[in-house]
């Protein structure tokens, strides 16, 4: 796994899959929920729910288009980083993995924003009422409590030091 999780193109057509499984249930949510009534799948907990967010999560930052549109460019930059300098050791393929889901969560929402102007939602847990959400969001939330996890649990203070590949300075010529 760690070796695959290094092949640039294992990692595209990896992330490429996720943001295309995501795209694929948001259309089908607009064709079958959009207009329509909840699809009840568990009686007062559960339910399919067709929802245009022009915000974040809870609703927050309505309308607030270029703002996504850089956050989502600045998390392709971090991964492009992380990928280019996050240390080869296999204890970090998890970190590997976990940036392509939170990629491919940031892209798969950053498509509906350009090509609508707003992100389809359509998973809601109606016995909590917890805001309604889409795959890609699954992807940055579960990639990020993964993360805060195996920070405080897996991950040791020296390996957190050396996570990133130290280059050698470019000494100057006289």
């Amino acid at each position: 796994m760690n070796r695959l999780l290094r092949n640039p193109i294992f990692i595209a057509v990896l992330t490429l899959l996720l943001i295309g499984l995501d795209q694929f249930s948001k259309a089908l949510a607009v064709r079958y929920l959009m207009g329509s009534d909840p699809l009840v799948l568990w009686d007062g907990v559960f339910e399919l729910r067709y929802l245009e967010n022009r915000g974040a999560a809870f609703g927050l930052l309505q309308g607030q288009r270029t703002f996504f549109l850089v956050i989502g460019l600045v998390v392709f930059v971090a991964v492009l980083f992380l990928f280019r300098y996050l240390s080869p050791e296999r204890r970090y393929w998890p970190l590997r993995l976990i940036a392509v889901f939170i990629l491919a969560g940031a892209w798969g929402n950053m498509i509906d924003r350009i090509r609508n102007g707003y992100v389809v939602d359509f998973f809601y847990f109606k016995l909590i009422d917890f805001p309604i959400f889409n795959v890609a969001d699954i992807y940055v939330t579960v990639g990020t409590a993964v993360l805060i996890l195996l920070v405080l649990f897996y991950y040791k203070d020296e390996d957190l030091n050396d996570i990133l590949v130290k280059r050698p300075k470019k000494e100057k010529q006289s």
